[in-house]
């Protein structure tokens, strides 16, 4: 999730407010590459280790590329909100980097105001990507167009899927939910998890925020809460690589709030209906980090996650025969959400042809296989899921992970603008009260989500 520090913002690209301001996030030095050095610099989100992780990967690149030093610099924080405004603290100190690996939630500030297209570059090496492309479903290529240009290349993406407790599911007598399952099924399915379970039981937890939150139970509903259009241009890359495809555009244009759709309501009325009657939990804002060991435990029955939790479960002493994995229920229809990554070359960089090469590089099943070395997330190279590279730590139907773009042709990206973080921050601030406040209230609740979302919005225009 994003988040931009005002002072970020302001410092780095001369820009107006976006979004609430946050304590100025401090840098330690090695969060600052140096200054003068000729080497490839590459932004990751995350640990030393994870940073470490990436040595055989580096490693490998330099085997190819002997001329091009390689610096991968961790940058630590609470969320991606930390991590984008210690990137705009670096452009605004003269030393940024020359790579950074971006998710969705990040996608349109970058190609906004930062990031280079990659158009050109594929344009060239068109014959170098064409088993790529084959191997790489196109929404989440679309997912990364913006304005009819391309600006970063999946290597990894999730999905919101439902994992559900397989254990659980067998002691109340349920078998595993049809794949068109619907919000009945799922309610009734709750109900009888409920009746089956100890106290200090949830049927269904899930958190406040824009991936995995209440945007799921929008996109079933044929809803948002931003009406959303399609861009027009990336007529290059269709024709090129996909010409089967119809449909897809330059990129997703997030235009106006749409939390007055009727069907919005008709979402957030069916969550309150599950919260007042015990089925599910009133939503935790921030992250998931502590549902791994609840959900191991037997206190949850559903929550929402993509191909990421794989590792963790495993790590937490969960076996693949202990809990399981389907699709979110139908209502209206059964449109999933996803959020994908993808290194963006940054436009300030000096190193462009380099950065590509590194980019180029990392999509190659190798590459993918090293970057990747445990299911952490779902590779967005299809080949590479495989029950070798599994190891034993996925659940008996992981192919649902893929299987959910493939079956469900409108599945989408999260709804996120170039101001993201306001965004997000205009609809986290209302949905507990619309989920836990009087019935007779949502509508005004949802009134003034409207409001907000229109003034964050505004701001980014």
């Amino acid at each position: 999730m994003v988040d931009l520090s005002r002072r970020a913002v302001i410092g780095a690209l001369g820009a107006t407010a976006v979004g609430t301001a946050l304590s100025w996030p401090r840098l330690t030095a090695q969060d600052i590459p140096g200054r003068g050095e000729d080497v490839l610099t590459i932004c990751l989100f995350g640990t030393a280790q994870d940073a470490a992780a990436r040595t055989q990967l580096v490693a490998a690149f330099r085997e190819q590329h002997p001329d091009i030093r390689v610096q991968i610099r961790r940058i630590q924080g609470v969320d991606w909100s930390d991590f984008l405004a210690k990137i705009l603290t670096l452009v605004a100190a003269g030393t940024p980097p020359d790579l950074v690996l971006v998710a969705t939630e990040g996608t349109q500030l970058f190609a906004e105001r930062l990031g280079e297209p990659l158009d050109p570059y594929v344009r060239r090496d068109a014959e170098d990507l064409r088993g790529y492309f084959a191997d790489v479903h196109p929404a989440l290529v679309e997912s990364f167009m913006y304005q009819g240009s391309l600006f970063q290349m999946p290597n990894g993406f999730n999905a919101a899927n439902l994992y559900y407790n397989a254990e659980l599911f067998r002691s109340a007598g349920l078998d595993r939910p049809a794949d068109d399952w619907t919000a009945e099924d799922f309610r009734d399915t709750a109900r009888a998890l409920t009746r089956a379970a100890g106290p200090d039981f949830r049927a269904f937890f899930w958190t406040n925020r824009l991936w995995g939150g209440v945007v799921p139970w929008l996109y079933v509903n044929d809803t948002s809460i931003l009406s959303t259009r399609t861009m027009p241009g990336g007529d290059w890359l269709w024709s090129e690589f996909y010409p089967e495809e119809t449909g897809r555009g330059g990129g997703f244009a997030y235009e106006a709030s749409n939390a007055l759709d009727p069907r919005v309501e008709e979402s957030f009325a069916y969550l309150a209906e599950l919260t007042a009657e015990g089925l599910g939990s009133s939503p935790a804002q921030g992250g998931g980090s502590e549902l791994v060991s609840r959900f191991a435990r037997g206190h949850i029955g559903m929550t929402p996650a993509g191909g990421f939790w794989m590792d963790g479960l495993y790590e937490g002493g969960m076996s693949s025969d202990q809990y399981d994995v389907c699709y979110f229920p139908r209502m209206r229809g059964q449109r999933h959400q996803f959020g994908a990554d993808g290194y963006a070359i940054m436009r300030e960089s000096p190193r462009k042809d380099a950065a590509w090469e590194w980019i180029k590089f990392c999509l190659t099943p190798e590459a993918v296989r090293l970057a990747i070395r445990t299911p952490n997330t779902t590779p967005a190279r299809r080949s590479v899921i495989t029950e070798e590279w599994l190891q034993g730590r996925g659940p008996k139907h992981w192919r649902v992970f893929y299987d959910t773009l493939d079956k469900f042709g409108d599945t989408a990206p999260i709804p996120a603008p170039p101001n993201q973080a306001a965004v997000e921050t205009a609809m986290i601030k209302h949905v507990q009260s619309a989920v836990t406040g009087p019935p007779q209230n949502l509508r005004g609740v949802l009134g003034a989500m409207d409001r907000d979302l229109t003034r964050a919005l505004r701001r980014s225009s």
